[in-house]
């Protein structure tokens, strides 16, 4: 994968050219697992290492700067502006424990974000970028969270993680939860940012929990759980296929 820089100042790319450095070297052993194991066969052609502000208002219009438009990856390295975005997803609710949290995101979480996006490329998922199928989104966004907190994150860093984000989806789960995972990305329309993650944060426990039953809790055994849910017509909707009821 190639590296771009798309930034409006040299001293912009100077000031994240030692995040960028590191990020991209901490990546590669990621990639080798995923190339090894989880069907990473064609990588993206590079990733775009661009300012906050470009990402979400030049490149995309989406509140979130790091995603993947078919063949390239997109993404801010500015940890001061990413824990000022999340910050904001607790709407005002008084939550220590999470504020801190997010005060102190580190570069490891954000390393998790961009293996997120790099995990996306991998022809287990059997959906196009293109497709307009969206009754599996659930499954594919979870999994891209999950795989990379479990192989990067210690053991105590994943667990605060889930905690977390179990909080967060029981704290706003009756403002933005009456909707199923399969309708992954309704309550977009309401224009917030937590309305956005709300559906990333449960998708991701529902696939940890999906795991977690799993008598060797390999994500493997749910990847081929999945393609003959697929090969087989889809007949179900994927949550009552794997009985999820987050």
């Amino acid at each position: 994968m190639k590296n771009i820089y798309a930034f409006e100042h040299k001293e912009d790319y100077e000031k994240y050219e030692a995040i960028i450095q590191r990020m991209s070297l901490n990546l590669k052993e990621y990639q080798c697992h995923l190339q090894d194991r989880y069907q990473l066969n064609i990588l993206p052609k590079g990733i775009v290492w661009t300012s906050h502000e470009l990402a979400i208002n030049t490149f995309s219009s989406i509140p979130i700067p790091a995603f993947t438009n078919k063949d390239l990856i997109y993404i801010s390295p500015d940890l001061h502006n990413w824990r000022k975005l999340f910050l904001q997803q607790l709407e005002g609710n008084t939550l220590p424990d999470i504020e801190r949290f997010y005060e102190n995101f580190s570069e490891k979480h954000l390393l998790v974000i961009l293996a997120h996006e790099l995990t996306h490329h991998s022809d287990l998922f059997l959906d196009e970028f293109d497709d307009e199928r969206e009754d599996s989104i659930w499954f594919e966004e979870g999994m891209c969270f999950y795989l990379p907190r479990r192989l990067l994150l210690s053991e105590k860093e994943f667990n605060e993680i889930t905690f977390i984000e179990n909080t967060l989806v029981e704290t706003f789960k009756d403002q933005f939860g009456n909707h199923s995972l399969n309708e992954f990305g309704k309550c977009a329309y309401e224009g917030t940012l937590t309305s956005i993650m709300f559906d990333y944060w449960r998708s991701y426990l529902a696939v940890k929990d999906l795991v977690d039953k799993q008598k060797d809790k390999n994500p493997l055994v749910l990847f081929s759980e999945y393609k003959s849910w697929h090969d087989h017509g889809r007949k179900t909707p994927l949550t009552e296929y794997f009985h999820v009821n987050i």
